[in-house]
């Protein structure tokens, strides 16, 4: 009998607005395309033009056999300068959750992936009088296109934006930019935890949806006598934003890979033939501890995968470390993890946060005439999502 899912299970696949979007030219993610070309950050350009072409990919998913997809509003559209809304482009985000919910698919949205717009960033971003406020602003009109919705993360990955916004604060400042071994900004991560207190509530009472936040999960794993620093830098890592989760009606898990933690920190991932486009190891197998880890965290607030895959030119890879995933996963549920729903990372290949290069995606996309090209992955994910169960 093949292992099956909780019912009601979720299967998805997701995306973000400027990874997909194309021209999204009052970001900070643009200015710094055009600002750090020197130091090979490339240009997201027309993307993948989903912000028209949003219905294809959605039918795509719906087709494959899928129920779900997670996908990102983008805050400097609905908000261009200060304090002024734009009625046309809450209508096309409307419009999109509309489209998700006709096809049969659960839309599970995101408030803030990684970009805010750019006259925040000239205020003082995160660290700026006012942050809390402001974003809370946005947050409000955003809500009032969100009928329907049962499933919102208010903040993307914020240790992840707290590395990048501290490696930007480390420049201004006049410091070198940390490539490896950078860890999330503190200060920065508690101006994005006091934003997440601030809008969840807001969200919560505007829309009657399940709210949470969704976390970097590193699956971190300590060195032999290392369990002292370990938990240290798991703690400044990842737990310093699971912990703010106990409060909310779900946390997101995003899992890709796994670490050693010595007495020095975090080890870099060794060369090895495996590895993914990413430098990452092959870890199919992180997945089950990152869920367990989150559990054992935040108690019994409810989980859901919102992100998980691999960067692979070779898509019978992707099915390897998807099924060996979604083990690990079904693994963690027998034991007790209330997981709700797995959303792969990601429906499309798309623009990587700075390259084009690597590919996640269950559906390649001609980046000249934007032609989707379904993989053998999306089809064998779907056949999973109809049965909800690992089939053979």
């Amino acid at each position: 009998m093949s292992p099956s899912f909780p019912n009601g299970f979720l299967w998805g696949a997701a995306t973000a607005a400027h990874q997909v979007e194309g021209n999204n030219l009052n970001n900070d993610w643009w200015q710094l395309e055009h600002t750090a070309a020197d130091h090979g950050v490339q240009f997201s350009g027309d993307a993948l033009d989903s912000y028209h072409r949003y219905h294809e990919d959605m039918r795509l998913l719906a087709d494959a056999g899928f129920n779900a997809y997670r996908f990102s509003i983008e805050w400097s559209r609905i908000e261009p300068s200060p304090g002024r809304f734009s009625r046309a482009e809450l209508a096309h985000y409307r419009r999109m959750i509309e489209t998700a919910l006709r096809l049969g698919l659960t839309p599970v949205v995101t408030l803030h992936h990684f970009t805010h717009p750019i006259w925040f960033g000239e205020r003082g971003a995160w660290l700026g009088d006012g942050a809390v406020d402001t974003f809370c602003r946005y947050v409000e009109q955003a809500c009032t296109i969100l009928d329907g919705v049962e499933w919102i993360c208010t903040i993307n990955e914020p240790n992840i934006v707290a590395v990048n916004h501290g490696q930007q604060r480390r420049l201004a400042e006049g410091k070198e930019y940390q490539f490896v071994g950078a860890l999330p900004d503190a200060e920065i991560g508690q101006a994005l935890i006091a934003a997440h207190h601030a809008a969840a509530p807001l969200v919560r009472a505007a829309t009657g949806a399940k709210v949470g936040w969704t976390v970097a999960n590193q699956a971190l794993l300590p060195a032999p006598g290392c369990e002292s620093k370990h938990a240290e830098v798991q703690h400044i890592w990842e737990d310093m934003y699971l912990e703010p989760a106990r409060d909310d009606d779900f946390v997101g898990v995003q899992s890709y890979t796994s670490q050693l933690v010595d007495e020095n920190g975090i080890v870099p991932h060794p060369d090895h033939p495996d590895n993914t486009i990413m430098g990452w190891a092959y870890r199919p197998d992180a997945l089950g501890i990152a869920v367990r880890h989150t559990r054992d965290v935040v108690g019994d607030v409810p989980i859901v995968v919102t992100e998980n895959g691999i960067a692979t030119s070779d898509d019978s890879r992707r099915i390897a470390y998807t099924e060996g995933a979604l083990t690990a996963l079904h693994e963690a549920i027998s034991e007790g993890a209330d997981v709700r729903g797995y959303l792969h990372w990601s429906l499309l290949d798309n623009f990587e946060w700075g390259r084009w290069e690597p590919t996640f995606g269950l559906i390649a996309v001609d980046r000249e005439t934007f032609e989707r090209r379904p993989k053998p992955s999306l089809h064998w994910l779907g056949q999973i999502a109809r049965a909800n169960a690992l089939t053979s």
